[in-house]
C-alpha cells in the first residue's frame, strides 16, 4: 500500500505539472508538439447552454482553445458551489455507446468537483449554493481504438528496452479524439457570473494511448473540469499566467484514488488510483478501470396505509 500511494504520488505532481505547462503556453513544450506533429484538431463549438454568450473574449492555451468571462469579484466572494450535472447529447459523438457518453460526463464532474474544492465548499446538487455549475459536452470526435492499441503496445514494448536514458514514445498521430465544452457559474438569481467555451485536442506526446473510442474524450473531460475549477477559484483565466502551480494535498489524495475533501464529490466515485495508472499504461479502455458515478439510493418504498 506505501509502495502504490507512492507511485501515485509521483505521477500525480508531473501530470499536473504537465497541465499547467500547456496553459501558460510554454514554448518549449509547444515546439516539442509542433516537431510531434501529433495535435488533434479541436474546433471551439458553441452550443446552446448558456444564457449568454456576451462578453466573452479569447483566451488561449498552448492546445487548448478557450473563449471566457468572469466577473472577479462576485466569484471571489462566494464560498459554496454545487454542481448540476454534464449533458453529453446523444447526437454528439453517435459512436460511442451510452455508456461511454455517461463516464465522460462524469470525468467532467468528478473533475470539476476536486478542482473547486481547492476554494470552495461544495454542496450537493439539492442544496442551495453562492454559485451553480453545470457544462455542456458540445463537440466530441472518437479515438481511433486501433491506432491507440498499436502505440499503446509499443510504448509499453519500450520499457523493456534498456538504452540507459528513459524514451519517450509519441502515440501514433492518426485518430486521436478531441472534445468542446461550454460551462457556466451562475448566482442564486440566475445571473451568469462566469462562463467558458473550451476546446482541446489529443495530443501524440502528453495524451495517453487507450483502446477505446471514448478514451481521449474520458482524459480531456478531466482537464475541462480542471481548468473550469480553475477559472472559478483564481476568478481569472487558467491559461496565460506564469510559473507552474503545484497541485494541492486534496488534489493530489483524490488522484490516488482516496475519499474527496467533500462527501459531495462521492456521487461521481473516485478517480481510479493505482488501476487507473496500470490501465493507462497497459493502454486498457477506461471503462474497465473507472467504476464511475456512485449508483444513486434506491428511494424507500412508500408507506401503505392499512385498511380498517
Amino acid at each position: 500500500m506505501v509502495a502504490a500511494r507512492a507511485e501515485l504520488m509521483r505521477r500525480a505532481r508531473p501530470h499536473a505539472a504537465i497541465r499547467s505547462l500547456l496553459s501558460t503556453g510554454c514554448v518549449g513544450l509547444l515546439a516539442i508538439a509542433g516537431t510531434m506533429g501529433g495535435c488533434a484538431p479541436a474546433p471551439l463549438v458553441q452550443g446552446v447552454g448558456l444564457s449568454t454568450y456576451d462578453a466573452m473574449v479569447p483566451s488561449d492555451g498552448v492546445l487548448t482553445k478557450s473563449r471566457l468571462a468572469v466577473n472577479k469579484e462576485q466569484v471571489l466572494a462566494a464560498r459554496t458551489v454545487r454542481i448540476v450535472p454534464t449533458s453529453f447529447p446523444s447526437q454528439i459523438a453517435p459512436k460511442l455507446t451510452s455508456e461511454q457518453r455517461t463516464l465522460v460526463a462524469n470525468s467532467v464532474n468528478r473533475g470539476l468537483c476536486v478542482s473547486l474544492s481547492d476554494r470552495f465548499k461544495v454542496v450537493p446538487p439539492d442544496e442551495a449554493a453562492d454559485l451553480t455549475v453545470q457544462a455542456h459536452v458540445t463537440q466530441a470526435t472518437e479515438t481511433d481504438e486501433v491506432a491507440a492499441g498499436i502505440s499503446a503496445a509499443t510504448s509499453f514494448g519500450m520499457n523493456f528496452v534498456d538504452l540507459g536514458v528513459p524514451v519517450p514514445t509519441p502515440r501514433i498521430p492518426i485518430g486521436m479524439g478531441n472534445l468542446s465544452m461550454e460551462a457556466a457559474a451562475t448566482d442564486p438569481s440566475g445571473r451568469q457570473q462566469a462562463s467558458m467555451l473550451w476546446a482541446r485536442g489529443a495530443n501524440a506526446f502528453f495524451s495517453s494511448p487507450r483502446a477505446s473510442k471514448a478514451s481521449d474524450a474520458y482524459e480531456l473531460a478531466d482537464a475541462f473540469g480542471e481548468d473550469f475549477g480553475a477559472l472559478l477559484v483564481k476568478g481569472e483565466s487558467p491559461f496565460g499566467a506564469s510559473g507552474i502551480d503545484l497541485p494541492s494535498a486534496q488534489k493530489i489524495n483524490s488522484a490516488m484514488g482516496l475519499p474527496p475533501k467533500y462527501d459531495a464529490c462521492e456521487r461521481y466515485g473516485r478517480y481510479p488510483g493505482l488501476a487507473g495508472v496500470v490501465g493507462s499504461q497497459l493502454g486498457l479502455p477506461p471503462e474497465w478501470t473507472d467504476k464511475g458515478a456512485k449508483p444513486a439510493a434506491p428511494a424507500e418504498p412508500a408507506a401503505v396505509a392499512e385498511a380498517p
